[in-house]
């Protein structure tokens, strides 16, 4: 279950990294590319959580989770 409440925690950030992304770009640059731009932030953030092949990712990875176990169920 644990698990589980990350990945909606991860879900969550990702959310709140490309909304925030994306009315901030807004003010500067036309709304399609601040939309784009909102998702790709998201989307680095999300996959971050899965690293490809990055040796300093898990280490990220497990700060992240050691984060979450001290703060959710």
């Amino acid at each position: 279950m644990g698990d589980r409440i990350h990945q909606v925690v991860d879900i969550l950030v990702a959310a709140l990294i490309g909304g925030s992304t994306t009315w901030l770009w807004a003010f500067a640059v036309p709304p399609g590319l601040a939309l784009t731009l909102g998702s790709i932030f998201a989307a680095m953030w999300y996959f971050s959580r899965n690293p490809w092949g990055s040796a300093r990712g898990e280490e990220y990875n497990e700060w992240i989770d050691d984060l979450y176990d001290r703060y959710l169920p």
